[in-house]
């Protein structure tokens, strides 16, 4: 299909995720350029020479958002199986120090595939390991994205407290300030594109309260205020993470953060399980935004984020995949359906439904970086980002609510992607890349990986 041609998705139904919560039981997307041009009832009007997809059976919603991952951990998949966060990056640490960009182009590469399989067509990605004469690794995932076709908001991760001075990781992986400083404002002047249209977008993101000084932590934060770009960090992930902020700042995670003017509308926060009411009102009441990694926190047992308490806040609240060594799956759709469960089990059956569980994995993503007016949500104008999902085999068949169909039923693949009217997926394919070849690349590199360990 030529950039000219229009296309039309006709038949399915449609949960467009408007601020309005519209939803057609059998509509149509007409998609113009890189742009929605129109959504509606029943069958899309006569386009000549357009291109039509049936989406018959199918659900067509906006393409899921990603706001959290860590993609070289697709070579560290399926270790620490027992540790909570510490322990986990305690054993974990050696292995990444010992990546390099080949390496983590392979590791890049299948987790993107993996994502768009699962119906994502954003992803961020934050990157913080930076081993000693290995360079390219951050700029390898750009190189990924770019050919697997999603768009991508790469996070110029840092550490540069190590554990000689008191922090988590070893001292062969942490960084100076300036050299931190300079490398991120460097990759913010060669790469970010602010257009609403873009395809990557930059982010300033120290790693964690125990692996940057609270000087870096200030100095990344200006960094990012007087670039325009936003700003990412862990944070609140575990009680372990409260007791080292404790002992060592006197002040409970959110707290140290909020103390360094960290938190606004221009920031969004990964995991954020352990906050006060106090804190949840706080986040509210400033617009900074929470990615929710539901499966990374149970797979560690890190606990439940109060996302029913967040969104009453006014909060923004998106869902996280999570590195993969921490969620061996490395798909957004599962995380829809996580959320839900890991919401129930905290509140009751009342606290989440099935569409607040979509819209954390679009709108609500959007807002957390920043993309609210672009991308999210079906709508004229936007851009043609949309997932259609095959609701007729035999799991979803008699769900008569294609939503709760989608997050309630079986996991599946998605059947056509597309993003900025660029199809990604294609009859559950993907067209961008080999997924079989990926699978056998990683395999490879995973293994080489051990040996340079060992």
């Amino acid at each position: 299909m030529s950039a000219g041609t229009p296309l039309a998705i006709e038949g399915c139904a449609i949960a467009t995720m408007d601020a309005a919560g519209r939803e057609f039981a059998s509509g149509h997307i007409v998609i113009e350029g890189d742009r929605i041009a129109e959504v509606g009832e029943g069958p899309a009007p006569a386009l000549p020479g357009a291109r039509v997809v049936d989406g018959s059976g199918c659900l067509a919603t906006p393409g899921l958002i990603n706001c959290h991952h860590h993609l070289y951990q697709w070579l560290t998949r399926g270790l620490a199986q027992q540790s909570d966060l510490f322990e986990w990056l305690e054993s974990l640490y050696p292995m990444w120090a010992c990546i390099d960009a080949e390496l983590t182009l392979v590791a890049a590469s299948a987790g993107l595939a993996a994502l768009a399989h699962s119906g994502c067509t954003t992803s961020a990605d934050h990157h913080y390991v930076f081993p000693r004469g290995a360079p390219g690794v951050l700029e390898a995932t750009i190189d990924a994205a770019e050919t697997i076709g999603l768009r991508f908001h790469v996070t110029r991760g840092s550490m540069n407290l190590g554990r000689s001075a008191g922090g988590l990781p070893p001292d062969g992986i942490v960084e100076d300030d300036d050299h931190v400083l300079a490398a991120t404002q460097q990759l913010i002047d060669e790469a970010h594109d602010p257009a609403p249209s873009s395809m990557l977008q930059v982010a300033v993101a120290p790693c964690s309260p125990f692996s940057v000084t609270r000087e870096l932590m200030r100095s990344s934060a200006e960094l990012a205020r007087a670039n325009g770009v936003r700003l990412h960090t862990h944070l609140a992930e575990t009680s372990e993470e409260e007791h080292y902020c404790l002992e060592r700042f006197g002040v409970r995670p959110a707290e140290y953060l909020d103390d360094l003017g960290w938190l606004g509308d221009d920031v969004w926060l990964a995991h954020c399980v352990h906050l006060s009411a106090d804190e949840v009102a706080r986040f509210g009441a400033t617009g900074t935004g929470v990615a929710h990694c539901p499966s990374s926190n149970a797979r560690l047992g890190a606990g439940v984020a109060p996302v029913e308490m967040l969104h009453a806040a006014g909060a923004p609240v998106g869902l996280g995949a999570d590195g993969a060594a921490s969620n061996e799956a490395g798909e957004l759709a599962p995380e829809m359906k996580g959320a839900l469960f890991a919401a129930r089990l905290r509140g009751g059956p009342s606290s989440l439904t099935p569409r607040d569980a979509l819209r954390l994995a679009t709108t609500g993503g959007a807002r957390c970086l920043g993309r609210g007016p672009d991308i999210g949500s079906l709508e004229s104008g936007k851009q043609a980002d949309v997932a259609v999902w095959d609701l007729s085999g035999l799991g979803h068949s008699g769900i008569v609510d294609p939503i709760a169909a989608l997050v309630l039923g079986p996991v599946g693949g998605v059947k056509h992607s597309f993003v900025g009217g660029r199809q990604i997926v294609e009859d559950r394919a993907l067209i961008t890349a080999d997924s079989d070849d990926l699978a056998v690349q990683l395999g490879a590199a995973a293994r080489r990986l051990v040996e340079r360990c060992s």
